[in-house]
């Protein structure tokens, strides 16, 4: 009976984790089904965002890797993927309009969970770098 439960436990612990996209278009292991991450718009042109939110980035942690994806649809986004704190961090940033960008940050833990308050705090030091 104790072996049952065992197995059932572990079933269900395989089936709740698996992989989950990034903002930066590539997968990671976590636990879907979470909210991950924070979006935020800005009235600056997208160059002006990535940039700030690459000097966020290596302020707190590591910047590891810049991406820049071209969709279907024409538009292009630019991604960060850094370490911030012990977390990977993931940053998209899109055109939405001449002068409308949006910025999405995505925090994850190593054990594959979600750290919101990282993911917060990120996105104000992004909005406080383009007051300045």
């Amino acid at each position: 009976m104790k072996m049952k439960i065992l197995l059932a436990l572990i079933a269900g612990l395989i089936v709740t984790t698996g992989c989950v996209n990034t903002v930066s278009g590539r997968k990671a292991a976590a636990v879907p089904l979470i909210k991950d991450r924070v979006e935020g718009r800005y009235e600056r042109p997208a160059a002006q965002v990535f940039n700030a939110a690459k000097e966020v980035i290596r302020f707190n942690g590591t910047l590891v890797n810049e991406v820049t994806q071209h969709g279907d649809d024409g538009i292009a986004v630019l991604a960060l993927e850094g370490r911030v704190q012990e977390r990977k961090v993931f940053v998209a940033v899109t055109q939405e309009e001449p002068n409308l960008t949006s910025i999405v940050v995505q925090v994850r833990t190593t054990g594959g969970g979600r750290d919101l308050d990282l993911a917060h705090e990120l996105e104000k030091q992004v909005a406080l770098k383009l007051v300045r």
